[in-house]
């Protein structure tokens, strides 16, 4: 066997020397296309060196621990996103005199220069379609299609006038999660790992999750690492089947001809990046690693079914299923075991009424339903485990849902629908640093727009990495000839609702 797998390893590395692209490139280019690529690798950064570069250690492991410039609230995160825009007017932002007017036209005053996905002509006011309660010493409003939650509100801090300026799910989805409604640009769950690496090196340091059946509208880009080294884009992992696909070994690939094999790779990678000082080699390098490492821990913290009885009851989850509640649980799990930055992705919350399942009334209080117990239990799971107080979890969507009732082509639908809209929406923060009970900003009386406190995503993300550790506006990454930061030229930290 050691003599088969020795011919094996030797057959590959030849393979490998003849056939990859930059061995190619680099026996064939010359003349005006030698001077083309000399210009790209110099683009990469680093210039070559045939003398051997010197690599730091996070060169040779860029998912190091890291400490933040800053004291850290929060050691990870736990951000829950809504695909779709769930609609605040049923959920968290009580408006009695928008139900006094139910039914009534919309005041031409609010339609006028705006942009709308899918109303036309004169829309009716759509007063909520959800009875609320105040609840907790905190007072807070809280409709009933939430009655879990409201064990937890005393824990959270609302934002309830929150805004953005992109009213596709697509772009919104880009800017809530990169800052940017434009492709190219690195996921905050990449920002964090860049900037923090992870504390369990057998496990990713960013993990995305999504439930409800499609990923987002803007696709795996809203994870993606943009410009920053790929080894910091999320990696996806499934709750039913294998957590992720290929994790076991094909059938007679022992464990130590796969590591001879990953051997003789880096030795081909590390001369490649000798000569070109490419950092997308080093993270190639690093990727062949952790996946050799992911096989030993991903299975066993991917599986719930351990999980005691009572969890599956706090949570309601199905082992087996790919579900919102699952994934709730395993995010917990992960947090636990240091990964830090955990991305839940739920589709299903774009309610414009068209039929049952995307209705106001009917559609949303099911998503309610699903979302309600899980996430509740994911609070108070790492409050007794005493995560909360060094884990930040985030909720929200996109955008908002409008106080008037959806209309295509001028008239009103058969079932209650409400259009995107960016001028107001709430989110919720919870964990280390957070002020619990708090809400800070509202809206007008109907909830068309923020009248106080208003926030927007670059305030939102600024926050965030305060609570890390970080300065937003010195975080930053040369790329193109200046520096990039996940807040743009914006952003201020949102004092009100920290502890």
């Amino acid at each position: 066997m050691d003599n088969f797998e020795s011919l094996l390893a030797e057959k590959l590395k030849r393979e490998l020397e003849t056939t990859t692209r930059r061995h190619f490139l680099k026996e064939c280019v010359s003349g005006m296309g030698g001077l083309a690529l000399g210009s790209l690798f110099l683009s990469c950064g680093e210039k070559p060196k045939s003398d051997g570069i010197r690599l730091t250690e996070r060169d040779l492991n860029p998912l190091s621990p890291q400490s933040p410039p800053y004291g850290p609230q929060v050691e990870s995160v736990i951000y829950l996103h809504m695909a779709g825009a769930p609609s605040q007017l049923e959920m968290f932002d009580y408006k009695p005199e928008l139900l006094k007017l139910h039914n009534q036209a919309c005041p031409s005053s609010l339609l006028q220069g705006r942009k709308f996905a899918f109303i036309r002509g004169t829309p009716n006011l759509l007063g909520p379609q959800a009875a609320f309660q105040q609840t907790g010493k905190s007072g807070a409003w809280v409709s009933d299609y939430l009655p879990y939650f409201k064990k937890v509100v005393d824990d959270v801090a609302f934002l309830k006038a929150v805004h953005t300026d992109q009213f596709n799910h697509g772009p919104a989805q880009l800017f809530m999660h990169t800052g940017s409604p434009r492709l190219g640009r690195p996921s905050i769950g990449s920002w964090v790992t860049y900037g923090l690496g992870s504390e369990n090196q057998n496990l990713p340091g960013f993990v995305v999750l999504t439930s409800g059946g499609k990923t987002p509208d803007a696709g795996k880009s809203v994870w993606g690492s943009g410009f920053l080294p790929s080894v910091y884009q999320g990696v996806q992992c499934r709750s039913k089947g294998d957590p992720v696909l290929y994790i076991e070994d094909p059938k007679g690939m022992s464990r130590s001809l796969k590591r001879k094999t990953l051997d003789i790779i880096n030795q081909i990678n590390e001369g490649e990046f000798q000569t070109y000082a490419d950092p997308e080699i080093l993270a190639r390098i690093n990727q062949y690693e952790m996946a050799y490492r992911m096989q030993l821990e991903v299975p066993e913290v991917m599986n719930i079914e351990n999980e005691p009885e009572y969890i599956h009851q706090m949570y309601g989850t199905q082992p087996g299923e790919e579900s919102f509640a699952n994934n709730c649980l395993l995010a917990r799990k992960l947090v636990e075991k240091g990964v830090r930055f955990v991305q839940l992705y739920d589709w299903g919350w774009d309610a414009h009424g068209t039929d049952k399942s995307t209705a106001i009334d009917l559609g949303m209080k099911d998503k309610c339903r699903e979302i309600d117990q899980p996430m509740t239990a994911l609070l108070l799971d790492l409050k007794q485990r005493g995560l909360l107080d060094n884990t930040l979890v985030i909720w929200g969507g996109e955008f908002g849902r409008t106080p008037m009732q959806e209309n295509r082509e001028g008239k009103t639908q058969g079932f209650l629908g409400r259009d995107h809209h960016v001028d107001a929406f709430t989110m919720w923060m919870a964990g280390g640093g957070i002020k619990g009970g708090a809400s800070y900003g509202s809206t007008d009386e109907i909830g068309f727009a923020g009248v106080e406190g208003r926030v927007s995503v670059h305030d939102v993300h600024a926050t965030i990495l305060h609570l890390l550790g970080f300065d937003h506006e010195k975080f930053t990454f040369d790329f193109q000839g200046r520096p990039f930061r996940l807040t743009d030229v914006e952003g201020e930290i949102i004092r009100e609702i920290l502890a």
